[in-house]
C-alpha cells in the first residue's frame, strides 16, 4: 500500500515515530469490526492516535465522523493531548468516555420523550447542564433509604459496598428479580436497590432521578426502542473505536454495538491478560466471544513490550500463563536484559515500611519508585513511616476515609474515656462495644443523671443491672482508671483485649457481614502509628496530622516523590522501581478469590498488572507473621519462584502420567539437553547471560554476572524454554 508507506515515512520524519508491523497493521486495518489485543507497554496508545490520523490524513476521513471511547476522564484527556501534539494541523476529533456519550443520548432522550429529569451525582457534564444539582445526593437518598430499610446509620463501608453493588446490576443488565441473588456485602441490599429505584421513578418536583449507572441502561434501552434516536447516532459516526475495552460492562458494550451496527467500523482495543474491574460489572469473556458479536471480525496482537526489560516480560508472559480463560499470546520484547526480579520475605510485617524507606533514601529520582499494594489500608502504614522518614509521596488515590471510619472514632472515644470517665454522651457511642454489655434501655437511666461522677458508678448504683454486669462493669471502671497516663500503643492492647473491643468486632461481622480481617487491620494499623509515641495525646495529633499529610499527597503529581498506588489505581503507569507488597494469602489472592476460579484468575491479572509497571527493577515483597499471627506467602509469589529459579523435579513430578508439558514460549530456546555444555555461554530467560559451569544428568549450573551461581533444573528450564544461545 503506497499511501501506508507515505504515511508511515512522512510520520516517521516529522514525529520519529516508527511503528513496528503489527502497529502498522493495526493502523491501515480501518474498514470492519477489529478486535487489537495490546500487550502492556505495546505503544497502544500511539497506535491509536495514528491510527486515527491515517483515517484523516490518507482515507480522507472528516475527523467529525470519527469517534473514540475511553474507560476514564483522564484517558480521554491523555489521547486528546497526544492527538494534538502528533497532528497540530488537524481538526479535533472526539474523545470521550462511555458515560459522557451515554449522558448526551439521555439528554436527548428526555427532550424527545418531554420527560423532567434530574441527575443525583455530581460530574463535569452534569455540573454544566444542571449546576443547580447537589453533589453526592445519591448518597444521602441512600443514606435514608437504609435508615427506613434496614434501620440505623449506614457505615462508610455499607454504603461503598451498596454503591458497588447497584453498579454491578446495572452493569451486568441483571434482572430485578436475580438482583437477592448476587452477594452484596450489605444487608437487604436487593430490597435497598429495589427502594432506590422506585424512589428515583417517583422523582422529585415532578423530576425523574437518574445516577450514572442510569445513565447507561436508560441510553442502551433508549438506543434500542427509539429507531429514530438510534439512526441519528448512527449516522453521526463513520468510525469507532473503544478503549481499555477489558475494563467495559454488558451495558457498555451494548450501547456501543447499537451504535456501529450500520457500518460496523469497530476498532475495539484490549487487553483480556488486564481485566480487573469484574466487581463493578467489566465483561471480560466478551472479548473471547468477540466474533459472536462481530462475525467476521478480524484480530490482530500487539504483544511486544517497550517498556520492561527482558528479564520482567518473560517473568510476566510466564506468569500470566497460569489463566486459562484468555487469549493465547506471548509479550515478547527486544529490550535487553535487566536485574534480577528480587522476592523478599521479611520475619515481620513492620520490616516491610522500614526496608522501603531505606531503598527510598538511597534513590536520587523518587518520582521513578512506586509503591503498589491491593488495598487502600496498606498506604496508611506506608504514609505513617515515609511521613517520619520526611521523604516525599504522591498518592494517586488518596483516600482519606481511614481517618474517619468507625473503628478509629471508637478508638479515640476509648482514649477518651480515660482522661475522665463522667461523660455520658463519649460512652453513648461505645456502650455496646465493651465488655460491660451495657443496653439502651440502661443508657437512658444514665443520661437523666447529671452529678458529675463517674458513669460507671452510676450505672452500678442506679440502673437495673443484670447480676453477671456488676463485676464487669467495676472491672472496665478500674481498666479505664488504670489506662490513664500509659502510652497509646498498650492503651490499645488493653481496648482490644480487657475492654473486649475486638470481640466485639467479631460480633458484628457475624451479625452485619462486615469483614473481619479489614476492621482487625485497622486496629493494627493503628498500634504500628501509635509505636514510639508516649501520650494518647500525641496519637490522637499523628492521626490529625497524617490525614493532612495524606491530603497533602495528592498535590505532589509531577514531583520528585514515592508514588503510592492500588494495583488498579496504576494501570497505564510505568516506573524504573516497582516495590509490591503485602503479597501474602488473605491479601492476594483474597480469601473470597480462593473460593472462585473467576476471581483467582482476576487476582493473576492484578498481580501482572503490576508486574509489567516496572521497567527495569521490580520487588516482590512478604512477611511470615503480623501482629503475632502466622502469614503465608502469596500463592502468586510461590509461582514467581518457581518461575525464576524451578525446583529439581521429584520421581514422582517426573513419572506423573496424563500431564502435558507446557511447551516453551521462546522460539529461541534450547529443547535438547545436548545444547547446553559445559564452559558454553547460555542466556537464562530471567538472570541473563552466564557460563554453564557444570552439567550433571537434570542438575545445571550456572554462574551469572549479576545473580550469582544458580542450581538449577535442567529439564524445567528446557520445557519451560529458559535458556537459548548468546
Amino acid at each position: 500500500m503506497a499511501e501506508a508507506e507515505r504515511f508511515f515515512a512522512r510520520k516517521m520524519s516529522e514525529l520519529g515515530v516508527a511503528l513496528n508491523e503489527a502497529q502498522q497493521q493495526a493502523v491501515t486495518r480501518t474498514e470492519g469490526p477489529l478486535l487489537l489485543l495490546a500487550s502492556p507497554g505495546s505503544g497502544k496508545t500511539t497506535t491509536i492516535i495514528m491510527r486515527i490520523g491515517y483515517l484523516i490524513e490518507e482515507k480522507g476521513i472528516d475527523p467529525a465522523r470519527i469517534k473514540a471511547v475511553t474507560f476514564s476522564k483522564a484517558s480521554a484527556a491523555d489521547m486528546k493531548e497526544r492527538f494534538r501534539r502528533f497532528f497540530p494541523q488537524l481538526p479535533q476529533v472526539s474523545f470521550s468516555t462511555i458515560h459522557s456519550m451515554a449522558f448526551e443520548v439521555v439528554r436527548d432522550h428526555f427532550r424527545r420523550t418531554g420527560t423532567l429529569w434530574q441527575l443525583i451525582e455530581g460530574g463535569s457534564e452534569a455540573e454544566e447542564a444542571q449546576p443547580e444539582t447537589p453533589k453526592l445526593q445519591k448518597r444521602h437518598l441512600l443514606r435514608g433509604l437504609y435508615q427506613s430499610v434496614v434501620g440505623g446509620a449506614i457505615t462508610d463501608d455499607e454504603m461503598d459496598e451498596l454503591a458497588t453493588f447497584i453498579s454491578f446490576v446495572k452493569n451486568k443488565m441483571v434482572p430485578p428479580e436475580k438482583w437477592s441473588q448476587i452477594n452484596a456485602g450489605v444487608r437487604e441490599a436487593a430490597r435497598l436497590l429495589r427502594e432506590y429505584e422506585r424512589v428515583k421513578l417517583a422523582g422529585s418536583g415532578g423530576k425523574r432521578l437518574i445516577d450514572y449507572d442510569d445513565m447507561l441502561t436508560i441510553a442502551a434501552q433508549a438506543m434500542e426502542q427509539d429507531r429514530e434516536l438510534l439512526r441519528k447516532y448512527q449516522a453521526r459516526y463513520d468510525y469507532v473505536l473503544t478503549d481499555e475495552s477489558q475494563d467495559t460492562s454488558l451495558v457498555q458494550h451494548a450501547i456501543v454495538e447499537r451504535l456501529v451496527r450500520e457500518h460496523r467500523n469497530l476498532c475495539v482495543v484490549a487487553d483480556d491478560d488486564q481485566s480487573i474491574y469484574s466487581w463493578r460489572g467489566a465483561e471480560p469473556a466478551y472479548l473471547l466471544d468477540f466474533r459472536k458479536s462481530y462475525p467476521g471480525a478480524a484480530s490482530l496482537l500487539m504483544t511486544r513490550n517497550y517498556r520492561s526489560t527482558r528479564t520482567i516480560v518473560d517473568a510476566a508472559n510466564t506468569f500470566i500463563k497460569r489463566n486459562k480463560t484468555r487469549y493465547d499470546k506471548n509479550m515478547t520484547t527486544e529490550n535487553p536484559d535487566g536485574p534480577p526480579i528480587v522476592i523478599r520475605t521479611f520475619a515481620n510485617y513492620a520490616y516491610q515500611a522500614n526496608y522501603l524507606v531505606q531503598e527510598a533514601a538511597g534513590t536520587e529520582q523518587l518520582a521513578e519508585v512506586a509503591v503498589l499494594y491491593r488495598n487502600n489500608a496498606s498506604s496508611i502504614a506506608l504514609i505513617n513511616a515515609f511521613d517520619r522518614a520526611g521523604i516525599p509521596f504522591y498518592m494517586k488515590d488518596a483516600d482519606n476515609r481511614f481517618f474517619s471510619h468507625w473503628v478509629v472514632s471508637d478508638v479515640l472515644n476509648f482514649m477518651r474515656m480515660t482522661f475522665t470517665d463522667k461523660r455520658a454522651d463519649i460512652l453513648e457511642k461505645i456502650h455496646f462495644k465493651l465488655k460491660g454489655y451495657i443496653s439502651k434501655a440502661q443508657m437512658a437511666v444514665l443520661g437523666g443523671i447529671n452529678n458529675d461522677e463517674s458513669v460507671f458508678d452510676n450505672l452500678l448504683r442506679h440502673a437495673p443491672l443484670q447480676d453477671y454486669q456488676v463485676s464487669l462493669l467495676e472491672e472496665v471502671r478500674d481498666t479505664f482508671r488504670q489506662m490513664q497516663g500509659m502510652p497509646p500503643r498498650p492503651a490499645i492492647r488493653v481496648i482490644r483485649e480487657r475492654l473486649g473491643y475486638e470481640k466485639a468486632i467479631e460480633g458484628m461481622c457475624e451479625r452485619f457481614g462486615f469483614r473481619k480481617e479489614y476492621l482487625i487491620g485497622i486496629l493494627n494499623t493503628l498500634e504500628e502509628i501509635a509505636d514510639q509515641l508516649e501520650s494518647m495525646e500525641q496519637f490522637a495529633a499523628r492521626l490529625k496530622h497524617l490525614e493532612a499529610a495524606l491530603a497533602a499527597a495528592r498535590s505532589r503529581r509531577g514531583q520528585n516523590a514515592v508514588t503510592f498506588s492500588t494495583f488498579h489505581s496504576a494501570k497505564g503507569l510505568e516506573f524504573d522501581h516497582v516495590y509490591m507488597i503485602d503479597l501474602v494469602e488473605g491479601v492476594i489472592p483474597s480469601p473470597d478469590d480462593k473460593g472462585d476460579s473467576a476471581l483467582m484468575e482476576e487476582a493473576a491479572r492484578l498481580f501482572y498488572v503490576g508486574m509489567t509497571r516496572a521497567r527495569s527493577h521490580l520487588e516482590l515483597l512478604a512477611y511470615r507473621e503480623r501482629d503475632g499471627e502466622k502469614t503465608a506467602e502469596s500463592t502468586f509469589v510461590a509461582d514467581m519462584k518457581r518461575i525464576l529459579a524451578p525446583p529439581l523435579p521429584t520421581g514422582k513430578e517426573r513419572g506423573a502420567a496424563g500431564q502435558a508439558a507446557p511447551q516453551p514460549v521462546n522460539s529461541k530456546a534450547f529443547r535438547s539437553p545436548a545444547e547446553v555444555v559445559a564452559g558454553s555461554s547460555v542466556r537464562h530467560r530471567v538472570f541473563g547471560a552466564g557460563v554453564v559451569e557444570s552439567v550433571e544428568g537434570d542438575h545445571l549450573e550456572m554462574r551469572f554476572p549479576t545473580a550469582g551461581l544458580k542450581k538449577l533444573s535442567l529439564g524445567k528450564c528446557l520445557e519451560m524454554g529458559l535458556l537459548e544461545p548468546v
